[in-house]
């Protein structure tokens, strides 16, 4: 939980102070001359796209709620896998505890 509660506060507050320059890749394909034979992403109108929230006109408040909507997307999807794990490993386990009981059939 305390991990949860670092990566929301990072993702909601101080995502605003990251820097503004362009990422690796962007920054690659400036300094190469290749950057305008970039294409928009088919998912350049969604809702969280370019690390905001459409509709939100502040900011600040809209790349929060992008980042809090992120991390609260992958702990669910992460937490998720993990009970899914989990749960196949309990069955495994009592499918290799009763494998391993002696049958009934009468022999005593």
């Amino acid at each position: 939980m305390v991990g949860l509660v670092i990566a929301l506060v990072l993702a909601g507050v101080a995502s605003h102070y990251a820097s503004s320059d362009p990422d690796g890749l962007s920054k690659v394909a400036q300094d190469k001359g290749f950057a305008s034979t970039e294409k928009e992403s088919a998912t350049a109108d969604s809702p969280l796209a370019g690390y905001g929230t459409s509709g939100v006109d502040s900011a600040r408040l809209s790349g929060g709620i992008a980042g809090v909507t992120g991390v609260v997307t992958t702990f669910a999807v992460a937490g998720g896998v993990l009970l899914l794990l989990r749960r196949r490993s309990e069955d495994e386990h009592r499918s290799d505890i009763s494998s391993r009981q002696p049958s009934d059939s009468g022999a005593r």
